[in-house]
């Protein structure tokens, strides 16, 4: 369950090579970007896990 799948795999190495030049600045503003969208993510799970519930 903690491991990641190959695809995921991919997109780590993708977003590594993405990231690769970034200054500290640009990096920081990706992160909390990422962030931000893993959040809402979250958001979504939790929203349609509670109304199937219901």
């Amino acid at each position: 369950m903690n491991e990641l799948n190959l695809e995921q795999e991919f997109k780590i190495i993708l977003y590594s090579k993405r990231i690769q030049n970034f200054n500290k600045n640009q990096a920081k503003k990706y992160l909390i970007q990422i962030l931000k969208k893993m959040m809402i993510k979250d958001n979504i799970i939790k929203y349609f896990v509670k109304n199937s519930i219901n």
